[in-house]
């Protein structure tokens, strides 16, 4: 077997155990690596190691270490609480809130898993005592911060660019999100639209539904500490992890959080799952792996279907698996090979096809996403119901953002 179809194959098996198993794909992707590029390859370890991510590392490890002490100090949940009591009774302003929460949390740094985790027990609180059904709540929580989740500050959003910019994309991160933002809130106003109309006109009020504490001396310096480290990257270009590690230091030593606590909340495991997974790509790509790959998505595509194909099949693969820690670094590599092998194509068109097709799905129960909105309800039958709705509405997806990457992705790439 050769190096390149052995990489190709490394890379085939650990999305299939990212599937299946709760061994951390990072891990099987370093070994693999390890094994093909030195004993395959012949490539010396330190050439191996050469592929690991250090820039990306440290921009995640910044990025999310600074949000989780805003998260160990409670200061996003407070900031959550009084958006929500802006409804002040109206429920039918309630799912829009949700998804403005979702959105906003998960936008300004710690990606869509955090922004629904904070958002969705309070939410689905709100939704019960208002009588909403929970599939419309977890849908407007998952969806908007899933419209928010490719922003350039979040971690999700630094790992797509990243990697469109290392396939020659560069510049183009303000048409990721608003891709990505698109086609989020287009499902989730047809979800809002279809539940709202059945609506009874007598709806509970909900006043003093949620009670909101007083900010803390730590919380209100975490906000204004956050608030200048976004304007820095926005307006002054700061590196996002650098910076980052930067304005979390500052609040360390102001004593705004516990060290420990918040280093504990860093998503380790993500990062190694990205970073691991890129290590194994980087030898499929000096291998000629990735090249045999764009190949075989070429036999299935043509120009003028890839970007409905694309999303299709990132789709699939992300119902199972991470979007973030697999389907990104796996397939936005593979763009320029892919056009070149189709002999033609908008590149910017298929990466944005690939990064919309695989977050649509995430609201299945399957991801995390999903799941933290079925651990939210606490009664067992709503929430196994819930399970299979949001079952349903997950697989869905991958067909309509299929036909939405087919019809618009190209728009919005020449836009």
């Amino acid at each position: 077997m050769n190096t390149a179809l052995a990489s190709l194959l490394a890379l085939l098996a650990a999305i299939v155990l990212s599937m299946f198993s709760r061994i951390n794909v990072g891990l099987l992707a370093i070994v693999a690596a390890w094994i093909i590029g030195v004993y395959g390859a012949g490539m010396k370890p330190d050439a191996v190691a050469a592929g690991f991510p250090a820039s990306l590392f440290l921009t995640l490890a910044g990025a999310t270490l600074l949000f989780a002490v805003a998260e160990t100090n409670r200061s996003l949940e407070g900031l959550a609480g009084r958006v929500f009591r802006v409804a002040r009774g109206n429920v039918r302003v309630l799912p829009i809130l949700f998804f403005i929460v979702g959105f906003v949390l998960a936008a300004v740094g710690p990606g869509a898993v955090p922004g629904v985790a904070l958002a969705i027990p309070l939410a689905m609180a709100l939704a019960y005592r208002a009588q909403l059904p929970p599939l419309l709540t977890a849908l407007m929580v998952a969806n908007g911060a899933n419209a928010g989740n490719l922003s350039p500050l979040s971690a999700v959003g630094i790992i797509a660019n990243s990697k469109m910019a290392a396939a020659g994309l560069v510049g183009s991160e303000w048409k990721v999100m608003v891709a990505n933002f698109l086609a989020h809130l287009l499902v989730a106003a047809l979800a809002y639209g279809f539940y709202i109309a059945r609506l009874p006109k007598e709806t509970t009020r909900l006043d003093d539904a949620v009670v909101v504490e007083p900010f803390t001396r730590s919380q209100v310096l975490t906000l204004c500490v956050l608030a200048a480290w976004i304007v820095g990257v926005v307006f002054f270009k700061l590196h996002v992890g650098l910076s980052a590690f930067a304005a979390a230091l500052l609040l360390l030593a102001l004593r705004a959080a516990d060290e420990s606590a918040a280093i504990k909340q860093v998503p380790w495991g993500i990062i190694l799952m990205v970073t691991g997974v890129s290590v194994l790509i980087a030898i499929l790509e000096s291998s000629g792996g990735m090249k045999l790959f764009a190949d075989l998505l070429a036999a299935i595509a043509t120009p003028g279907s890839v970007n409905g194909v694309i999303a299709f099949v990132t789709g699939v693969i992300s119902t199972y698996s991470s979007t973030s820690g697999v389907v990104l670094p796996a397939f936005l590599p593979t763009v320029p090979g892919l056009v070149q092998q189709l002999g033609g194509g908008d590149p910017l068109a298929i990466s944005l096809s690939i990064n919309v097709g695989s977050s649509m799905v995430d609201v299945s129960p399957l991801s995390t996403i999903g799941a933290l909105c079925v651990a939210a309800v606490s009664d067992p039958v709503r929430a196994r119901k819930l399970f299979y709705q949001l079952l349903i509405w997950g697989l869905s997806m991958t067909v309509v953002s299929a036909l939405l990457c087919q019809l618009f992705a190209g728009v919005i790439a020449q836009w």
